[in-house]
This record gives structure tokens, sequence and C-alpha cells, in this order.
């Protein structure tokens, strides 16, 4: 079997001729705890529990080779969009967008993208909302579980297009 021979890229240098250390990433790291909080949450039975089955991570973010980023740019990926959906209608709201930063004065700033995505989904009838760090985001995610389950408002137009499932 042969060993993968390919040298690792160097990191940049300081000025003092040191390596730079490898980044870290804060904010994956923290909303990887989020999620742990949530299934916790989810075999607790606790009103924030059906959150975990219904919530997803929209990976856009990251670094990718270019024509990667243009596969998936073709196939939908949009920049902006929030870091966690929770697909389940609350307090008169479709669903949660939520948009993850770490903790400061780790956090990245919002970038414009991200902005007009919150404001987009607010506008569409989705809570939108920025969590600075891990504690704003179960707080968010607290009070939004806490609001009463959106009723439908007169009856269901079935769609016929598309397979039964």
């Amino acid at each position: 079997m042969a060993l993968n021979t390919k040298p690792r890229r160097r990191r940049a240098l300081k000025a003092n001729g040191q390596p730079r250390k490898d980044p870290v990433d804060w904010e994956g790291q923290e909303q990887a705890r989020l999620i742990l909080w949530l299934l916790g949450e989810h075999h607790r039975a606790t009103a924030v529990g059906p959150a975990y089955e219904h919530v997803y991570a929209v990976p856009n973010g990251g670094s990718r080779h270019v024509l990667e980023a243009k596969k998936l740019k073709r196939q939908g990926v949009r920049a902006g969009v929030s870091d966690l959906v929770i697909a389940l209608p609350r307090g008169g709201y479709h669903g949660l967008y939520l948009e993850f930063k770490a903790t400061p004065p780790r956090n990245a700033q919002l970038a414009a993208s991200q902005r007009e995505w919150l404001e987009r989904m607010a506008s569409a009838g989705y809570c939108a909302k920025l969590a600075l760090g891990i504690e704003q985001a179960q707080a968010v995610i607290r009070e939004y579980m806490a609001g009463p389950a959106t009723e439908i408002a007169g009856r269901r137009i079935e769609i016929a297009a598309g397979s039964e499932w």
C-alpha cells in the first residue's frame, strides 16, 4: 500500500520567521455544540426538543476549488443563506432561519449577503435571527420553540405535479 507522499502545503511565516498556526474554526465548533445541545434537549423531551428533528445546516461556507464552487452555484447554492434552519412553524412564522456566528470576540462580521437573506426570509414570513455565540443561539431557539404552533388558515391546495413517495 502506497503512502500519501504529497507534501503538506506550508503555512505562511510570521514577521519573526515562525510558521503561522492553523486557523481554528470557532464558529463551526460552537455550531456543533449547539446541535449537540439540541440533541440533549430532544432526549430530555423538553419544549425545545422537537427542534432537533427539524433542524438542518446549510453548508455554504468553507473554501472550495473554483470548479467545485461553480458546480455548486449551478446546483442552487447561494451566498448569504443562513447557517441553520428549523423547519417547524411556531408563533405565526413558517420556520426559523438562524445566522450563527462565534461568540465575540471570535465572531466574523455579518456579510451584506447574509443580512439581505435574513431580510428576505423575514419578509417571506420566517423568523430570521442573528445569534452571536452558542448562548445567544440557545436563547433564540428557546424563545422560538416556546411559541404556539403556527396554525394554517384556510384549506391547503394540493399540488398535482411530482411523484408519490
